[in-house]
């Protein structure tokens, strides 16, 4: 019997909110629940929801990647970054480097090849800001270190592209000289540049919108219309689709009056599309494939939160952030999932001879990141003070 997609989305939110239930029980974050559960579930597993039924829902995380950044891009308010200062953008720079420099030197002082080490060790930069986010909402966490993190993270996409192009540009003119640097890094500024510019207009468009249209019901039509156009765009023009609806937000808070309103309708109709998200997310996680990690890939794992942790302490040493930032804020910076696995992918074309070693390992590390992602951010929030 053919199985039906309908029962397949009902029994994978139905799963996810029982797994919520026993989360809540087991003091860990819901969105642990939703990937565990979805890895049980999936196609790997008990197979209760199949790989066709995956491939038929996979636009369901891109929008709700979408929505992720759009709340994320309303941190972007000019009064709060006058507050905060070039913090984020320091520690953002740092973390990202960080991740990229210690996998780098790690991965080549332990005998690898060089090339190999740059293109690996470039995809460590990035960070996944949903499952981090999704902590932060369900505890209602707030202080310093929420108030960092989340611009941090809206940052880290652009940082984490920059950095692969650059690594890229250097592995390419190592396996020929004749290669030009220049050209190679043209792709990621593009990729950048366009997605904000393509962000900024729309936010413009959108806040538009919010004024004409005035009821609730049109305001939500809007936004939803807004991410849709964004998303589409950005596939089209392959521009990233996180940092051109983070510029969209971000305009759209800056000129609107209206955008608390907006975004608490918003708030409020995603969970539901949040949840399926995770748990597709956790479904999409082959566990098979951690016995073929190997050692190159507990380097990469364990050296990349090495990275991110040192490097964020330094940005927020150096920024003159508070001290419980400098401790706490590389510890919710574990999560790593889209961009990275993206990244892997374009590896296949730029060291192919290296192309499915580094896909299996960064599957792997985002199998491992997750799911102790979500964890590790509860327990640095905590222990800040910022989760009560």
């Amino acid at each position: 019997m053919t199985t039906n997609i309908y029962v397949c989305i009902a029994i994978a939110m139905l799963l996810a909110l029982f797994s919520s239930k026993l989360m809540k029980k087991c003091k860990l974050p819901n969105v642990t629940g939703y990937l565990l559960i979805g890895l049980l579930a999936g196609p790997y597993c008990l197979n209760i929801v199949p790989e066709d039924i995956m491939h038929t829902l996979s636009f369901i995380p891109t929008i709700a990647l979408g929505f992720i950044a759009l709340s994320i891009g309303a941190e972007f308010k000019l009064s709060y970054l006058k507050k905060v200062g070039k913090a984020p953008v320091i520690i953002a720079i740092l973390e990202g480097l960080g991740a990229i420099l210690v996998v780098d030197l790690a991965l080549i002082l332990t005998g690898n090849d060089v090339r190999f080490s740059l293109v690996l060790g470039a995809i460590a930069s990035a960070t996944a800001p949903a499952a981090t986010l999704m902590v932060v909402r369900q505890y209602k966490a707030k202080g310093p270190v929420t108030s960092t993190l989340l611009p941090v993270v809206a940052i880290d996409d652009a940082v984490a592209l920059m950095g692969f192009g650059i690594s890229v540009a250097i592995a390419k003119a190592l396996g020929n000289p004749d290669a030009s640097i220049a050209a190679s890094l043209i792709h990621p500024i593009i990729e950048i540049v366009g997605a904000l510019i393509l962000g900024s207009l729309l936010g413009i468009v959108y806040t538009f919108l919010v004024k004409y249209f005035t009821g609730r019901g049109n305001r939500m039509s809007a936004t939803f219309a807004m991410v849709f156009i964004c998303l589409g765009l950005c596939e089209m023009f392959a521009l990233s689709s996180l940092l051109a609806c983070m510029a969209m937000s971000a305009i759209f808070v800056n000129l609107s009056n209206e955008y608390e309103t907006v975004f608490a309708l918003t708030d409020r109709i995603t969970p539901p599309l949040f949840m399926l998200f995770f748990f597709l997310s956790g479904a999409e996680l082959n566990i098979t494939i951690l016995g073929s990690v190997g050692v190159i890939g507990i380097i990469y794992v364990i050296f990349r939160v090495v990275g991110k942790v040192a490097g964020a302490y330094v940005g927020a040493k150096l920024s003159k952030a508070e001290p419980v930032v400098q401790k706490y804020l590389g510890l919710t910076l574990v999560p790593q999932a889209g961009v990275a696995i993206g990244l892997a992918t374009t590896s296949m074309s730029i060291v192919p001879e290296f192309g499915t070693q580094i896909q299996t390992i960064i599957l792997c590390g985002t199998v491992i990141y997750e799911i102790i992602g979500p964890l590790t951010t509860k327990i640095a929030l905590k222990k800040a003070g910022e989760i009560q």
